[in-house]
């Protein structure tokens, strides 16, 4: 029955392409040094396949990454519990450190989704610091609880 309502409620490609477009800011979640977890909002944006964000390269999420790349995502919206949908994905985390990179990462967001704010002029100065953290994914988990029609 559990595996039944989990594909149930499952988004479909279309409806997660969909969803990446809509949200702006996702959940990192990396290990720090300790082995625990470390969970940041980042904005984002996801293009063929991947998830993009910006970051300074010495920040401790990069830190964390550097030592192990596997990371967590979470994408999600809702606030009664039969509207809430969601996707969590799992997979290692590539770190692009030439500005390059970053002012690609800058101008990609402004494309990918929906109601994207225009790149600032203090992001742009900031580039030759920064890194794009690109993160393939591995597994994906997806749920929109407003597929059960208010039974749960």
């Amino acid at each position: 029955m559990a595996t039944n309502r989990r594909q149930q409620i499952q988004l479909s490609p279309d409806e997660q392409a969909a969803f990446f477009r809509e949200r702006k800011k996702a959940a990192l979640a990396t290990i720090d040094k300790d082995g625990f977890p470390h969970v940041v909002a980042m904005n984002y944006f996801a293009r063929a396949g991947a998830f993009y964000m910006t970051s300074y390269g010495k920040a401790q999420k990069v830190v964390n990454i550097r030592r192990n790349p596997k990371v967590a995502l979470m994408i999600e919206a809702g606030d009664e519990y039969a509207e809430l949908r969601g996707v969590m994905i799992r997979g290692r985390c590539e770190i692009l450190e030439d500005e390059a990179s970053v002012r690609a990462a800058f101008e990609g967001r402004t494309g990918a989704q929906a109601n994207a704010s225009p790149v600032q002029p203090g992001a742009l100065a900031s580039a030759p610091k920064r890194v794009v953290l690109k993160i393939v994914p591995e597994k994906v988990v997806s749920w929109d609880h407003r597929k059960l029609g208010g039974r749960y």
